[in-house]
């Protein structure tokens, strides 16, 4: 419970620090996307907490790690820099409890790991009539990465965004590995992860 104090503490923290810097360079936050905040529904709605906590700890949280320290690697100052990295310190918390939980759980019922597929397959079944992954965010991270609206800066943020897709990919199958599933299964699983990252 304590931990989970922590986690909570630590999301809202999240919130107030990435609003304070989304808001010194506008008047008003973007939106969510419908996609977006359905991806996060179907975490709340999860009843039983070892397959919410996989789904948010190990997949969702996992794969928001690469992508803060992207963000961190291209950030435009240092503050955004250090915001990014402070958060990813909280965030690999957040996936080590989720990781040790869930090596305990399955050590005693190795048969959940196939209601953890089925959880991830029933996920992407709810999510699939939504569009993934925001092109205005993708952009977004592209020109942040290229640092430049030069054509061939472009193309080199292009392509940092297409490696951090991949890094995320590894790096949700490598969990899944040492969660002791299958190649084959963790191959499955991160493919069918949320293109929103969530």
């Amino acid at each position: 419970m304590q931990v989970l104090a922590i986690q909570a503490a630590d999301e809202a923290r999240h919130i107030e620090v990435f609003t304070r810097r989304a808001l010194l360079k506008r008047r008003e936050l973007g939106l969510s996307t419908a996609g977006g905040q359905e991806s996060l529904q179907t975490l709340v709605n999860e009843p039983d907490f070892a397959i919410a906590s996989f789904l948010l700890s190990v997949l969702g949280e996992g794969t928001f790690l690469s992508l803060l320290w992207f963000l961190e690697r291209f950030a435009p100052d240092v503050v955004t820099a250090a915001v990014c990295r402070l958060a990813a310190q909280d965030e690999a918390r957040h996936v080590a409890f989720g990781m040790s939980h869930l090596r305990e759980h399955l050590q005693a019922e190795p048969w959940m790991r196939e209601m953890l597929i089925n959880a991830v397959r029933r996920r992407h079944e709810a999510l699939r009539h939504t569009a993934g992954l925001n092109a205005e965010v993708f952009d977004s991270l592209v020109l942040l990465a290229a640092g430049s609206w030069d054509h061939a800066d472009i193309r080199q943020g292009h392509d940092a965004v297409s490696a951090l897709l991949q890094e995320m990919h590894g790096r949700r199958k490598g969990r899944m590995l040492k969660l002791g599933f299958s190649d084959a299964d963790a191959e499955e699983m991160s493919a069918l992860h949320t293109r929103n990252f969530m």
